[in-house]
């Protein structure tokens, strides 16, 4: 039944969460699954090397790139109307895996797909925070459709690993077409269609969508370079130069735009600054912990793939099972507090790990628990105060906002560790028996990352923590006029 007023519980709305819950899974799987397939990729369809990092890449620099513009038109169009066009999109590009015989073929779909998760997954969180109109029904939901989608994160390598020994590898994207339909059904029948009045009909501004994509491209595409090619080479810091020039001429076009693509007075809202430093600290931290350790125990302790697994056990666990103490925590110190307490609990984890990760695994699994448990909490937090702070008719392009905010210090937080490792350590990094003066300067180069990521991540949830500490939080912001 679709729903037509606001649900007084989860379980009236499990029709639309449900669907809203497959669209997070497909992001998550697609994020994670594939990554197990690159060799076999690589010999069927005789990829390079740059091709096969494509293959994975232009899914992520296409996701990241449109969220924002997506976002804006979903806001003027309609939330579920563009949720479900995203959903036929991924399934048409899903289903024709089937018929790729070369590895362009293939990053084509790739694009495809990400096209599609850009449609979609901000949708799934506006969406579900329209659906209610209570924050702790609004937690709640975000908690269980993350949770599903963590679990897609957790057991889509083992799970792929698992498909490929049986299967040929197109399968592992073929599984988001029947995913794609749940979706649609459940988004469809659960949800009611998009009312005109809380939409806005602000004509759509070109410039500033051009120029926005453009900064979020090459700002994901730059660290590549840093990881790739190093610091030292051209295309680093020209990439880097135009990341800044774009993100100038961005800022000044939102501040002279009569109808913008980005309200920046709305981005400067005290629940949506700080909601967001929140999750671009966060993602800052999570991405370097994880280059990290994957690289320290595979690389320096010479543990194999699968014992590396089992490894990073602790964080898959807090991370699935930690979603049963979101609700209660926030309902205890409610969303303010437990938007910062979670980051610095993510920061606390990092920071473990720069001062005590290279005396022993128990210090590396604190870590890897430490960042779990804060991630889980704010992952669920900082996305609902960011479109608590906003107008109504602005939600989906607050979502995009988060989730742009993580996809950006992810790609950052991995270049920035690449780049110190490149510079600190002499010879190839992947050649094994390193001498001892290699392991000395490894060690020394995990420590000053992370302690620089620590650093960072720490003064950005230190300047959100101000800049709500004394605003009155606004729970439910008057819409925009049209």
């Amino acid at each position: 039944m679709i729903i037509t007023q606001s649900p007084g519980s989860l379980r009236q709305a499990w029709v639309a969460l449900a669907g809203l819950s497959a669209v997070f899974l497909v992001e998550m799987l697609d994020n994670s699954i594939l990554n197990v397939a690159l060799p076999t990729i690589g010999r069927e369809l005789h990829a390079s090397t740059t091709q096969l990092q494509w293959v994975t890449g232009a899914y992520g620099v296409v996701f990241g790139g449109l969220m924002l513009v997506f976002g804006a038109l979903a806001d003027r169009s309609g939330r579920r109307r563009m949720m479900l066009i995203g959903l036929v999109l991924l399934a048409v590009a899903s289903l024709a895996t089937a018929f790729v015989t070369t590895t362009s073929q293939l990053i084509a779909v790739r694009v495809a797909m990400g096209i599609a998760a850009a449609m979609t997954t901000p949708g799934s969180m506006a969406l579900a925070f329209r659906l209610f109109n209570v924050d702790a029904l609004r937690v709640r939901a975000f908690n269980l459709i993350s949770t599903v989608g963590l679990i897609g994160l957790a057991v889509g390598p083992t799970a792929g690993g698992f498909v490929l020994s049986f299967a040929p590898w197109q399968v592992l994207l073929l599984i988001n077409v029947p995913i794609a339909i749940l979706a649609f059904i459940g988004i469809r029948t659960g949800i009611a269609a998009d009312d005109a009045a809380e939409l806005h009909r602000d004509p759509v501004d070109i410039a500033g969508a051009v120029l926005g994509t453009a900064t979020i491209v090459l700002a994901l595409v730059a660290p590549t370079f840093f990881v790739e090619k190093g610091a030292g080479a051209w295309q680093s810091w020209v990439t880097t130069a135009a990341v800044v020039l774009a993100a100038v001429l961005f800022v000044v076009r939102e501040r002279s735009a009569r109808h913008p693509l980005l309200d920046l007075k709305l981005v400067a809202r005290p629940l949506v600054a700080s909601g967001l430093a929140y999750k671009a600290a966060s993602g800052l931290a999570v991405a370097g912990l994880g280059y990290m350790v994957t690289l320290q125990l595979q690389l320096d302790w010479g543990w194999s793939p699968a014992l590396t697994a089992i490894g990073l056990l602790p964080q898959v666990a807090v991370l699935v099972a930690g979603g049963a103490l979101v609700s209660p925590f926030v309902k205890r110190v409610g969303l303010e507090n437990a938007a910062w307490m979670s980051s610095a609990m993510v920061v606390l984890g990092l920071a473990v790990y720069a001062t005590l990760g290279r005396l022993g695994y128990v210090w590396v699994a604190l870590a890897l628990v430490l960042v779990a448990a804060g991630m889980r909490v704010v992952g669920v937090v900082a996305g609902t105060n960011v479109l608590r702070g906003l107008p109504e008719n602005r939600s989906t392009i607050g979502a995009a906002l988060v989730d742009t905010a993580s996809q950006v210090t992810t790609g950052i937080g991995i270049a920035a560790t690449g780049t110190i490792l490149a510079a600190m350590f002499t010879g190839s990094i992947a050649t094994a028996n390193w001498t001892t003066h290699q392991t000395s300067q490894f060690e020394a180069a995990i420590t000053l990352a992370g302690a620089t990521l620590t650093v960072v991540a720490g003064a950005l949830v230190t300047w959100a923590y101000f800049r709500t500490r004394h605003a009155a939080a606004t729970t439910q912001p008057a819409a925009v006029p049209a």
